[in-house]
């Protein structure tokens, strides 16, 4: 049953509206994260999470995803 309904969920993923949605979101937060990270000279996974409200695998994923098209650069 919990392939079915991980199917169904990647489904609804696949739907353009909420993937349209979804790309927003996720490009609104990555400028608010610049702008946190121009304020803060520094990016900390859970710092993020607990600041933007996301799990830290989430914040960890954006954070990674930033420095892979070098959006961000950190030492």
């Amino acid at each position: 049953m919990a392939v079915i309904d991980e199917h169904a969920e990647l489904e609804s993923l696949a739907n353009p509206e909420i993937r349209s949605l979804f790309i927003d979101w996720m490009e609104e937060l990555e400028a608010e994260i610049l702008d946190y990270y121009r304020a803060k000279k520094a990016l900390i996974v859970e710092d993020l999470a607990e600041q933007f409200k996301i799990s830290r695998q989430g914040a960890a994923f954006i954070l990674e995803k930033m420095k892979q098209e070098r959006k961000i650069v950190t030492g």
